[in-house]
């Protein structure tokens, strides 16, 4: 019977001490739900997203490119030189890292996928591999634009103190003491010395 069905499935999922379907079964949805592996789907789940396939598109041409440069470089290379990567792979890596950006941005308003929360772990995974692989393993740089203004400011701020004290010590006025000698009251001999001349 329908009615039978539930209660003939919970005592053949529960039938033994482990429930071992049961706790796979919840192992697997909260693996799911941790993983945001929805936010790379589309709202009826039917397939991945437009977004997310551009983005694994990319990622992969991104891979290719580092293949291709290393495999052009010397065996022996260096560990700090992979100038061949940096310049020729630039141009992708940049494409790619901007996509991540605005996927996040996206994903922070409900995105494609109609969820709001972080990108789901394969692109995420993703981007965190190509990060590492651009900047600890090729050491490849993008040069800030705003180092300049920075020293500048910088070098401004530690320069004030200098300026106070130049300043005021220039324009304060240094008062010198004048010492006033005091009088002396000449002693009661020298007057009656005085006095006795007159007399």
């Amino acid at each position: 019977n329908s009615s039978e069905s539930h209660n003939c499935a919970k005592s053949i999922l529960t039938s033994d001490r482990l429930q071992i379907v049961v706790t796979l079964s919840e192992f697997f949805n909260e693996t799911w739900e941790t993983a945001n592996c929805a936010n790379c789907l589309k709202n009826s789940s039917e397939g991945l997203s437009n977004s997310t396939v551009e983005f694994l598109d990319l990622f992969n041409k991104s891979l290719t490119c580092f293949e291709h440069n290393l495999q052009g470089q010397a065996i022996d290379l260096s560990p700090n030189n992979y100038t061949e990567v940096c310049k020729n792979c630039n141009e992708t890596y940049k494409m790619l890292n901007d996509l991540y950006n605005n996927l996040q941005r996206m994903n922070r308003q409900g995105g494609e996928s109609g969820h709001s929360a972080h990108l789901c772990i394969d692109v995420e995974d993703a981007m965190n591999i190509t990060r590492k692989l651009w900047s600890r393993t090729f050491n490849c740089s993008v040069p800030c634009s705003d180092t300049v203004p920075v020293i500048a400011v910088s070098s401004f701020i530690l320069f004030l103190p200098i300026v106070f004290y130049l300043s005021s010590f220039l324009h304060s006025k240094q008062k010198k003491r004048i010492l006033i000698l005091p009088k002396r009251i000449q002693s009661n001999a020298s007057l009656v010395n005085i006095q006795e001349k007159y007399s």
